[in-house]
């Protein structure tokens, strides 16, 4: 027996799964933009710019603030105003250094264990982000980054390093990424990547490894630096807005 549904309207299973997809998204879109540094710390989310650009109502936009909050993305307020989180500069600092140490250690292994077939494709994924850096897509490109790191720390070989590198991957994704919105250092990067991939061709794991640890370290004058500014209110750390703090659609 089919369900009594008026002709004009749709099945409310039917209005829960559209509802759910949206939320889905918007909450995808907004992790992407968080992760990548596109929306900074203390960012201010404004329901009706959202809603607008992402064309859809308040209600699967409100479920996706409530996810990102579940997942310490963002600070839901009082006032029902809704922020991206601030980042803890001496505790990202800690765990920067630690992920350094360990990215650095199974960066030395995949120079033992890393094959032809690996190296190629790895050498692929550095030409996409060579493209995207002159393209300035600067979110495709972190991407990329990111299937680099990873594919790197796959080919260490060794299950149980991947899985503590994976369980701190979500700490430090954000903080990762916030350096790269200074164009110098986003051209540091890139150049250090080159050489990280010349030595792991070479397979020469202990300069790798110094190489990997020093990549990280060297973010860590920029992530304090833009911490720091948008703690005071600024917007990607390029304007200053006294106690103001900055909106998402500016």
């Amino acid at each position: 027996m089919k369900p009594n549904v008026p002709e004009t309207g749709a099945a409310p299973e039917e209005v829960g799964r559209r509802k759910g997809h949206l939320s889905a998204r918007a909450a995808g879109l907004l992790r992407a933009q968080i992760m990548s540094g596109e929306l900074p710390p203390l960012t201010r989310l404004r329901e009706v710019e959202l809603c607008a650009q992402y064309g859809m109502s308040r209600t699967p936009l409100r479920e996706a603030f409530r996810t990102l909050a579940v997942e310490g993305l963002v600070d839901l307020l009082p006032n029902r105003s809704v922020l991206v989180s601030d980042l803890n500069q001496p505790d990202i600092e800690h765990l920067l250094t630690v992920f350094a140490t360990i990215e650095g250690l199974g960066a030395r292994l995949a120079c033992e264990a890393v094959t032809d077939g690996e190296l190629t494709h790895i050498g692929e994924l550095l030409a996409q982000m060579v493209d995207l850096y002159t393209a300035g897509k600067r979110t495709d490109y972190l991407a990329v980054n990111r299937e680099i790191h990873s594919k790197t720390m796959q080919c260490a070989a060794n299950p149980i390093l991947l899985s503590i590198w994976e369980g701190l991957l979500p700490r430090i994704e954000r903080a990762r990424a916030l350096p790269n919105l200074d164009s110098k250092r986003w051209t540091e990067a890139l150049i250090e990547h080159t050489k990280m991939f010349t030595a792991l061709v070479a397979r020469d794991g202990p300069h790798l490894e110094v190489l990997t640890r020093q990549h990280f370290l060297n973010g860590l004058p920029y992530l304090r630096q833009s911490i720091q500014v948008d703690s005071l209110g600024a917007h990607a750390g390029k304007m200053t807005r006294g106690t103001d703090l900055p909106d998402a659609g500016e």
